[in-house]
């Protein structure tokens, strides 16, 4: 990840009403994200941990339309 541009990642785990859900932070330093995520996904050791993470998730309604596993979410509070 780091040699995609990718800096303080971490993934959240939230129980709602019986069903677990994740949600991801991460911060983009890069000038290419779509470069970058090409990169990333063409790494075979990536390709491996989502051959055994995908099945695990199951994607919202916003993702799944698009055949993506993750939703995009705009950040709407910012503080340091």
């Amino acid at each position: 990840m780091k040699a995609c541009h990718i800096r303080n990642y971490s993934i959240f785990l939230k129980e709602i009403d019986g069903k677990f859900f994740l949600f991801s932070y991460f911060e983009y330093v890069g000038q290419n994200f779509k470069l970058d995520m090409q990169k990333m996904a063409s790494d075979p050791e990536t390709q491996r941990w989502w051959k055994e993470t995908d099945p695990c998730q199951q994607p919202l309604s916003d993702a799944q339309e698009k055949g993506e596993i993750w939703s995009g979410m705009a950040e709407v509070f910012h503080t340091d």
